[in-house]
């Protein structure tokens, strides 16, 4: 379908609109990233190609950190997948939807899949049905998280550690979280999802192998449903 049609350009505008708000977390976060990248023994150059080929910055930051500290690469090549096993759950959740889209579609968009787009994308979708929005909806949230992402960690490394202390960027990890909560979070389920799974991550924090995230995403999800049964 041509890229002028109104279903297009309506889906890839809401789509650039409703990311732009999560990019004032995101923009930061990349940042640290680059500039924690440059100053490790992996380096600008290879911890910036991290952002295309893992593009996950949890775990880009991990496996930095990990390989900074001299970790057998088996330990970093899981410690990244533990932490992005969450897309697991993410994908699960989107296969219905993404069974309607054209065999490209359905091969590259997976590579956009962010916390983010995931978010953006399962709310705009419960509301817009006709494949061709949706998948040029995602498209949009995806590719323009994905540009700001490389910019952002490109900036740091090239920047490093000129940027002031007092810019206090530590606060971006935890407003892009913020942020998907807040749209994210609707009823009774959402609401016990979130705050269970807010409460499992902190006496999760220090699990080895990183697998907090993994276990506090699933204890979410089950107090979620449960709450769903319930009320239905």
């Amino acid at each position: 379908m041509s890229t002028r049609s109104p279903t297009v350009r309506r889906a890839v505008g809401d789509g650039i609109k409703a990311m732009a708000p999560l990019l004032l977390g995101v923009v930061p976060f990349g940042l640290i990233f680059g500039v924690t990248a440059a100053s490790t023994a992996v380096g600008g150059v290879l911890g910036f190609l991290t952002s295309p080929i893992i593009f996950g910055g949890a775990a880009q930051l991990v496996a930095v950190q990990l390989i900074d500290e001299g970790a057998a690469a088996i330990v970093v090549v899981t410690t990244a997948l533990v932490v992005n096993s969450r897309h697991v759950m993410y994908s699960a959740a989107m296969a219905e939807p993404f069974r309607a889209f054209p065999t490209p579609w359905r091969w590259s968009l997976p590579y956009l899949l962010t916390d983010q787009a995931f978010v953006l994308a399962s709310a705009r979708w419960a509301t817009e049905e006709d494949p061709v929005y949706r998948r040029w909806f995602f498209l949009s949230t995806g590719l323009s998280l994905w540009i700001a992402w490389q910019t952002a960690t490109a900036v740091g490394v090239i920047v490093g550690a000129g940027i002031p202390a007092w810019w206090s960027l530590d606060f971006a990890i935890p407003l892009v979280f913020l942020a998907l909560l807040t749209s994210s979070v609707k009823g009774r389920a959402g609401l016990a999802a979130a705050a269970t799974a807010g409460v499992v991550a902190v006496v999760a924090a220090g699990m080895p192998w990183n697998v907090g995230l993994t276990v506090a995403a699933a204890a979410g999800i089950t107090a979620g449903i449960t709450v769903r049964r319930w009320s239905g």
